[in-house]
């Protein structure tokens, strides 16, 4: 896809180059599929499958609600960080290796997580943990990104949407039912389980996809150029500022929706529950559509089309908020707001990535790093004006989907493309 540079340290800036071969999905047969849709997973679940345990951990360790909520900034941190570290070297080392000590060592800080005596333990544990599951993440982009391009790509990378869209709904129920019966340490017992099956999964199921005659050579100084030349390349700088924000939308939904629905709307936990689910199962159908629709019209087309419904329902729960708010207002902008991300993920990353294959890795790493350390700023900003009120979250929103939007002209023409 990508016009390949003789230099194996240096990363590649150019256009796509539709001459070459296009893989397609025939590259990826269900059970590598399925492993790199687990390895997406363990960041949703190790963030909200923990979540219905603060009281009690709180409790436990006699400390507040904002000790025990540093342990999921702490492995916000790390997911952000260790992308930073895995993407690079994945470039240079190939990806299945790292993959197996990523996961593997995910286990160990899981298990270490379960076992933490106090609060300060258990913040550094996740914060380990959150480094190490990096892995699975930034590295299962590379790979989708080493044998996918274009269309094929935007499947793939969409499945991965539709599994962080599943995941969250999913996560807190299953760890309501965990921490009520069994208690809060065991969550930790049953991520170190998931480290151990991704590690299984990888050892037999993922093969490299990286070759050593396309891996950066000449140690770190070869990956920081990786690095600047990705950096320099205003259209993966664009691409990548469209997927970041868009997520920061999602994360400003996300921390802020509890207070939202149920403080200012008055809906119970059970109808929160409800909704939450409904924005999910749009998203995960705005995402199937989005393999129709941009086999047709083009990646940064339909990219840009998602964009701006994005702006426009985060501008409706803006005025909205300024107005009331009205709940099937509220409810039908969330719905919509949620669902066009489904047209905005898949084909960022695909977009961004094909700008970087020859270093994947890195790119992926950049990618993944901006949007959990947006989320670890956006997640307490929304909670400035307290608890009964809209409007934090939806200026979050209306600022988050602006900036994607506009990064786009950072991109150049569609003639480009």
């Amino acid at each position: 896809m990508n016009q390949h540079s003789p230099h194996a340290g240096t990363a590649v800036a150019a256009p796509a180059d539709t001459s070459t071969t296009v893989p397609d999905t025939a590259h990826f047969p269900a059970t590598l599929v399925g492993t790199l849709a687990l390895l997406a997973a363990v960041a949703p679940l190790a963030i909200d499958m923990y979540l219905p345990a603060f009281p009690g951990m709180a409790a436990e360790f006699g400390t507040n609600a904002s000790a025990v909520q540093l342990t999921l900034t702490t492995f916000l941190v790390g997911l952000a960080l260790g992308q930073l570290a895995f993407g690079p070297l994945s470039d240079r080392y190939g990806r299945r290796p790292l993959l197996l000590v990523g996961t593997l060592v995910c286990a160990v800080f899981s298990a270490a997580s379960a076992l933490a005596p106090g609060i300060e333990l258990l913040a550094a544990s996740r914060f380990l943990q959150g480094f190490a599951g990096a892995a699975g993440i930034v590295l299962g982009r590379a790979v989708i990104s080493d044998r996918a391009h274009g269309p094929a790509a935007a499947r793939l990378f969409g499945l991965l949407v539709v599994v962080n869209a599943v995941a969250p709904v999913v996560a807190p129920l299953i760890g309501g039912t965990i921490v009520t019966n069994v208690g809060w340490r065991a969550v930790f017992w049953v991520l170190t389980a998931l480290s151990l099956l991704m590690f299984a999964c990888v050892a037999a199921l993922v093969p490299e996809t990286h070759p050593v005659e396309r891996r950066s050579t000449g140690g770190i100084a070869a990956m920081m150029r990786d690095a600047r030349g990705i950096l320099r390349n205003r259209r993966y700088v664009g691409f990548t500022l469209a997927y970041a924000f868009a997520f920061g939308v999602m994360f400003a939904y996300i921390s802020a929706s509890p207070f939202v629905l149920q403080n200012v709307h008055g809906l119970s936990t059970g109808w929160y529950t409800v909704a939450f689910t409904a924005n999910a199962i749009g998203l995960v159908l705005f995402s199937v559509v989005n393999g129709a629709v941009a086999g047709r019209l083009g990646e940064r087309a339909t990219l840009r089309i998602g964009l701006a419904l994005l702006a426009v329902f985060s501008v409706v729960m803006l005025m909205n908020a300024l107005a009331g708010p009205a709940l099937w207002v509220t409810l039908i902008a969330l719905w919509f707001t949620m669902g066009s991300l489904g047209l905005v993920i898949a084909n960022a990353t695909t977009l961004a990535l094909g700008e970087a294959h020859r270093a994947a890795g890195t790119g992926s790493a950049v990618l993944g790093a901006l949007q959990f350390l947006l989320a670890a700023a956006i997640s307490p900003l929304v909670g400035i004006g307290g608890e009964d009120t809209a409007l934090p979250m939806a200026i979050a929103m209306v600022l988050s989907a602006v900036i994607a939007l506009g990064a786009l002209t950072l991109t150049g023409s569609r003639a480009a493309e």
